[in-house]
């Protein structure tokens, strides 16, 4: 699934075409997203200038003059700049197509994207119940060790629910309890402030890092102008099972948790 750093390497990836651009029409060839693309997508978005593009959480904001698109890419999809005129894939199921001549094309072969219309995106109800941003000034340590009190849940699916902190997905969450040295399996009520500090400056830097390679590539990740990237090789623990750990050689550990596989180092994490 796209995670933060590959929706925000998007993001940044399409904004200079369509940010100022006037949307000509929408083509939708397939309604049948993980929920029905609204009706309203097609009645709001033809005519309107494009004025930004945001992002919440693993959502893509396409802010317009008469309100908001909210898009999210789900297990396996991607969006790209393309000309107006290039023939759509199977896959291909939503066109934005602007006057410069370009078009934002969702692609998504498992159709588990979305794609919303909405007057205050901030309250839309995919959005209003959201934690705080990881890379924002709102996310520290204290507020993880304040919101971990008393919860008994494993620290790794804690850090992943988005009602606590957003985007923080399976790849990243592995790395970053790795960089922090905390045991994923360790109660998140059990946790020092102290550790919550290195855990959040962690979620942070790997984050931040991924970002700057543009993302991970994972079976059909790609950014927004189709490249693909290559935090993948920058893995100390995720995917690297049985592996020699790159601080103490002994080997990465996989396990699953929440029906989600599980990458950390016995000896360093605990």
């Amino acid at each position: 699934m796209p995670e933060l750093p590959e929706v925000e390497t998007s993001r940044r990836g399409i904004e200079p075409y369509v940010v100022g651009q006037k949307i000509a029409d929408v083509q939708i060839r397939e309604r049948k997203l993980r929920w029905p693309v609204s009706r309203d997508i097609d009645a709001h978005l033809p005519g309107q200038t494009v004025t930004s593009v945001d992002r919440r959480a693993k959502y893509l904001l396409i802010n317009t003059t008469d309100g908001t698109a909210i898009m999210h890419l789900g297990m396996s999809g991607h969006v790209s700049i393309v000309d107006r005129d290039t023939p759509a894939g199977v896959h291909d199921h939503v066109d934005i197509e602007l006057e410069s001549g370009h078009a934002l094309r969702l692609r998504d072969p498992r159709r588990f994207g979305s794609l919303h219309w909405s007057d205050d995106p901030f309250e839309h109800w995919l959005l209003k119940d959201l934690g705080p941003e990881p890379l924002g000034d709102e996310f520290t340590g204290e507020y993880l060790w304040r919101k971990s009190c008393g919860r008994r849940v494993a620290v790794k699916q804690f850090i992943m629910n988005a009602n606590i902190v957003v985007g923080v997905g399976n790849i990243y969450a592995s790395e970053s309890l790795f960089g922090a040295r905390i045991n994923p399996k360790r109660a998140a009520g059990r946790i020092s402030l102290e550790r919550y500090e290195l855990l959040a400056d962690a979620i942070r830097s790997v984050l931040m890092r991924a970002i700057r390679a543009g993302g991970t590539t994972l079976r059909d990740y790609y950014g927004g102008g189709g490249e693909s990237g290559w935090f993948q090789q920058e893995l100390d623990v995720y995917g690297r099972d049985d592996e020699p750990c790159n601080v103490c050689d002994r080997p990465v550990t996989a396990i699953v948790q929440g029906q989600r596989a599980t990458y950390y180092c016995k000896n360093c994490q605990t």
